[in-house]
């Protein structure tokens, strides 16, 4: 079995990119990786994009094919992965493992969505398919308000307040204020976020990720080409967990067991536990999921997420800085691209060459899908210790 690394990150600006299809967006991150890697595409073995709806957003299916095409990837295989939000993640699942086994030497790894060419409350009705439709969706049920009762059963639990989740916007955007990728760079204060217009109480505006276009991009490699890189970042460890769909069939609400699942694979894998993650990047899709993420990721006990960010832990000179660069609440969510946006912004961590720099040595990443029926959990490390 092949240990393997990332070599190679890029990534489009995140936002409304109106001018851009997602053919361009898709283009200009995979190049942008490949630059950074100092490869060219004859060196990719195989394409693995993240994708949730392209057909629904923009009309366009068969969208792996088409980006090999675009790129001069063919006739190497090209593979398209859909887990609702955690599109991206699962596709650099699918890659590693790929690599791991021998079958393939060098991956380029693509996250990708352009979510803005249809009206909201269109983008609102497509992203309920990661719902389920019969039970939820056909009802009326939109994310918002699937998140609004975990955030309502938590705060009636543990004594969650709303302040604290505006403290998890507070710190997201202030995270985001120098990352020059991020849809929104402006500082926000705990006023802004409790007067903001009520979406789904508890939840207001700025308590939700926006809808964004964007795309990220790595390249993995096994270690025999790793070691001819002046600066891999190894994976340490993955795991994938699934719970049900739907939201009256979960044992609780205020845990996520997909999540915890993923993540006692990844530790288990990795050899690390919660205390030796320096630098995490979390699916603050929305606040209450970044309270939630803390606990089940092991950082604090459960119900105590609320004090957690209270106490500052999740700020950059905190006990586990969480999303240095913004999340998804700041830089955005176009949901198919945010795994992989995730695992490149770990990455330049452990480089040394992040916006918001912080002494890491080892990081991880969580992405969730839908109301948490997927979660897949990556542990990264600048020296791999088997």
């Amino acid at each position: 079995m092949n240990d393997v690394a990332v070599v190679g990150v890029g990534q489009t600006k995140f936002g409304e990119l109106w001018e851009k299809s997602l053919r361009n967006i898709s283009i200009e991150a995979a190049l942008l990786a490949l630059q950074d890697a100092n490869l060219s595409v004859d060196d990719v073995s195989s394409l693995y994009i993240g994708n949730m709806s392209s057909g629904s957003f923009t009309g366009q299916d068969h969208l792996a094919a088409l980006i090999a095409d675009q790129l001069g990837i063919t006739p190497r295989p090209a593979v398209k992965c859909e887990a609702a939000c955690a599109s991206g993640s699962l596709a650099f699942r699918q890659a590693y493992m790929g690599i791991q086994s021998g079958m393939y030497d060098a991956a380029l790894v693509l996250g990708a969505e352009k979510m803005t060419d249809v009206k909201g409350e269109n983008a609102v009705k497509v992203l309920m398919g990661a719902g389920d439709h019969e039970w939820e969706s056909s009802i009326g049920l939109t994310f918002a308000g699937a998140y609004a009762l975990i955030a309502r059963r938590h705060m009636e639990l543990f004594g969650t307040t709303r302040e604290q989740l505006a403290m998890v916007s507070v710190n997201n955007h202030k995270n985001a204020s120098n990352n020059p990728y991020a849809h929104f760079s402006s500082q926000i204060k705990i006023g802004d976020v409790l007067k903001a217009p009520m979406i789904a109480e508890p939840l207001g505006l700025l308590d939700c990720s926006p809808i964004s276009d964007g795309a990220a991009a790595v390249i993995l490699v096994n270690d025999k080409l790793a070691r001819r890189f002046e600066n891999p970042i190894w994976v340490a460890g993955t795991g994938h967990g699934t719970d049900t769909v739907a939201l009256h069939d979960r044992r609780s609400l205020v845990e996520m067991m997909a999540t915890k699942q993923a993540a006692k694979q990844a530790y288990d894998m990795s050899g690390l536990r919660p205390d030796n993650i320096d630098v995490v990047e979390v699916h603050d899709c929305f606040s209450i999921n970044e309270v939630i993420a803390v606990e089940d990721l092991g950082f604090c006990n459960k119900g105590d997420g609320g004090k957690f960010v209270e106490d500052g832990g999740i700020g950059i000179d905190g006990e586990r800085p969480v999303n240095t660069t913004g999340g998804l609440k700041a830089i955005g969510h176009p949901v198919g691209a945010t795994g992989v946006r995730q695992i490149v912004d770990v990455v330049r961590q452990l480089r040394g060459d992040s916006f918001n720099q912080i002494a890491s040595n080892h990081g991880l990443t969580l992405n969730i899908g839908g109301s948490g029926a997927t979660s897949i959990v990556n542990i990264f490390t600048k020296e791999l210790k088997r």
